[in-house]
């Protein structure tokens, strides 16, 4: 008889490729793997054949506009297991992995760095609906342990919520950090090869930035400090998808950097981005955690980053730096000529990947998995 207790995972969205559904897949698998039944209650239409045999998956019919809300009742009405596992915006579970981090503070992010009005934030009913539910979420008497990918996110709780900090544990996201050993190994074979292929300039200093919402993500800072480099002799890849990416291009025209920046748009495939580049840059106004951090690291790049993207937690001397004054051009600017003067070599490279070993993504789901069985 199995002496695990059964598992409901609540996730609105399973079949998407972000990082909150990768993760529940893995924490899915990870539980099943040690012999745990497993419920998935999701929105989306999930095909069995591409599970483990102890998973079984629950779609949750949703309708109109209040879909958060109505995925929240439905998840109270069906989950009733000793450990109901939410990974997503639900008020009532044993245990949370708060992977969106804090909306309270990602609007006074949007105050600050995007001018976003009281008064628009007052009178959009998906922002009163998010507050409410992490409201409910985190002060709730039933949650056992909540989990949160940076010490950054767990700070922000403590400053908004009554929560104890004994029920927070911070594992930090993680990357597929052997899995990445074979194209790492390759970048100095293959480097030149990606960039014809791209059309870009094998000799020149490649920065990579990666994010959807180029806003949040902090593309214009980004520009403008490139803009501010007394040597043009660099590329900047831009990956990711924006509704707005013209403005994004005539800004990068208006700079003078038209020839220094492609926008490749949304890529399926990251790695031959990280073989080519020298570094990534970060610049986030809000990032619970950016996924591309570890991986980026995992592939030898010297990774500079925002303080405001917990994954800056992660970053030691020799594997990246941190932008000290987000909206000062020049800090931006101080940091990016540093990156240059040091481009990626074969051991610089082996010792930024090095130092994320311990953050391979198999033993930090182990490790969340392993912390909810004791909690009970």
């Amino acid at each position: 008889m199995n002496s695990l207790p059964k598992i409901t995972l609540l996730t609105r969205h399973f079949k998407s490729r972000g990082g909150l559904e990768k993760w529940a897949g893995l924490i899915a698998q990870g539980f099943a793997k040690k012999g745990a039944c497993v419920d998935i209650l999701t929105a989306d239409f999930i095909e069995k054949k591409d599970l483990h045999p102890l998973i079984n998956v629950q779609t949750l019919p949703l309708k109109g506009w209040g879909k958060m809300k109505a995925f929240d009742r439905l998840c109270q009405k069906w989950a009733k297991s000793p450990i109901v596992f939410g990974m997503d915006r639900t008020t009532h579970q044993t245990h949370l992995r708060a992977g969106n981090g804090v909306h309270k503070t990602y609007l006074e992010r949007r105050k600050t760095f995007e001018n976003y009005s009281p008064l628009k934030e007052a009178l959009n009913p998906l922002n009163k609906t998010i507050l409410q539910i992490e409201k409910k979420a985190f002060e709730s008497p039933f949650l056992k342990v909540l989990f949160t990918n940076s010490y950054m996110v767990k700070n922000e709780i403590l400053h908004h919520y009554n929560v104890s900090p004994e029920k927070i544990e911070v594992i930090h996201n993680g990357a597929h950090w052997k899995e990445m050993e074979k194209p790492f190994n390759g970048w100095i074979g293959e480097k030149k090869a990606l960039c014809n292929t791209l059309k870009l300039d094998v000799e020149k200093y490649h920065f990579l930035f990666v994010g959807n919402g180029y806003e949040r993500k902090g593309l214009s800072f980004l520009l403008k400090a490139l803009s501010l480099l007394p040597n043009r002799d660099f590329h900047l890849s831009v990956v990711g998808k924006d509704p707005e990416l013209e403005r994004f291009m005539l800004l990068a025209n208006q700079l003078g950097l038209s020839k220094h920046v492609t926008f490749f748009g949304p890529m399926a495939d990251m790695i031959p981005f990280y073989q080519l580049a020298d570094s990534l840059v970060i610049p986030s106004t809000y990032d619970p955690f950016a996924n591309v951090t570890v991986e980026a690291l995992s592939m030898g790049l010297f990774t500079i980053s925002s303080k405001y993207n917990g994954g800056y937690e992660i970053l030691k001397e020799e594997s990246g730096a941190v932008i000290e004054a987000l909206q000062d051009p020049d800090s931006l600017k101080e940091v990016l000529m540093r990156a240059i003067m040091h481009p990626k070599t074969w051991v610089r490279s082996q010792t930024i990947r090095n130092s994320v070993k311990h953050l391979d993504l198999s033993s930090q789901v182990s490790s969340l998995i392993d912390l909810t069985l004791e909690s009970l």
